[in-house]
């Protein structure tokens, strides 16, 4: 096992969550985050003393928030902190890499910082932990409905340097980078890994540039 990964028994049952409607952390994915409020700054450096764990979840509008604040989703991601430096204004910048999803069981007190803390549950994504070789992709499906949809957006991308990424390396990293909707996202999230999480990204990449083809009957 490479010496930074996170075994099944190390998982923490009371995590920090950081709640960021549509940031996607998916697991082996990487995320940059730009760190400036208080208690986030808080969590982050308490973070790095505390086996720099810490959960990304979406706000959702619809649920009851058990703390102050608004509701969340019930599954999120556990990140481990891999990176982080300082700004001359206070900030941190910071890189997490996905560990594994988690089911929220209940939300904690809030951390005397003023974070959020849940009770976390793991036991339905045992699979996010093992390094398993993932099923072939349909990568003609996929790029036949990124390439418009990356031209709809009005998004450049490097085509060699996705050619040549691994199958599911290319899947988690447009499931985190394109710019679908918070609901969508969580559908991602959700999704098991390998055909159904590709297969709901090419399905999302094709209505998102369905909607931004201009109707040849409108007015401009």
């Amino acid at each position: 096992m490479p010496p930074f990964d996170v075994r099944q028994a190390d998982l923490p049952e009371e995590i920090a969550v950081f709640p960021l409607p549509g940031a996607l952390l998916l697991p082996r994915g990487r995320l940059p985050l730009n760190i400036f409020e208080p208690r986030y700054l808080a969590m982050t450096l308490d973070a790095l003393g505390q086996g720099r764990l810490f959960g990304m979840v979406q706000p959702d509008a619809r649920a009851k928030a058990a703390t102050a604040g608004s509701g969340l989703y019930r599954i999120g991601c556990l990140g481990r902190l891999s990176s982080f430096s300082e700004t001359d204004d206070g900030r941190l910048l910071i890189t997490l890499i996905g560990v594994t999803r988690f089911k929220i069981v209940e939300e904690l007190p809030l951390a005397t910082g003023g974070y959020r803390r849940v009770r976390a549950d793991y036991s339905d994504f045992v699979t996010d932990l093992l390094a398993a070789e993932p099923p072939p992709l349909d990568r003609t499906a996929l790029l036949g409905a990124l390439r418009p949809y990356f031209q709809a957006r009005g998004i450049e991308a490097n085509w060699d340097a996705v050619e040549q990424t691994p199958d599911a390396l290319l899947v988690t990293m447009l499931a985190m980078v394109c710019p679908f909707d918070p609901p969508e996202k969580q559908a991602l999230l959700e999704a098991a890994e390998g055909p159904q999480r590709a297969e709901m990204l090419v399905a999302l990449l094709r209505m998102g540039t369905a909607a931004n083809v201009p109707n040849p009957g409108s007015l401009s």
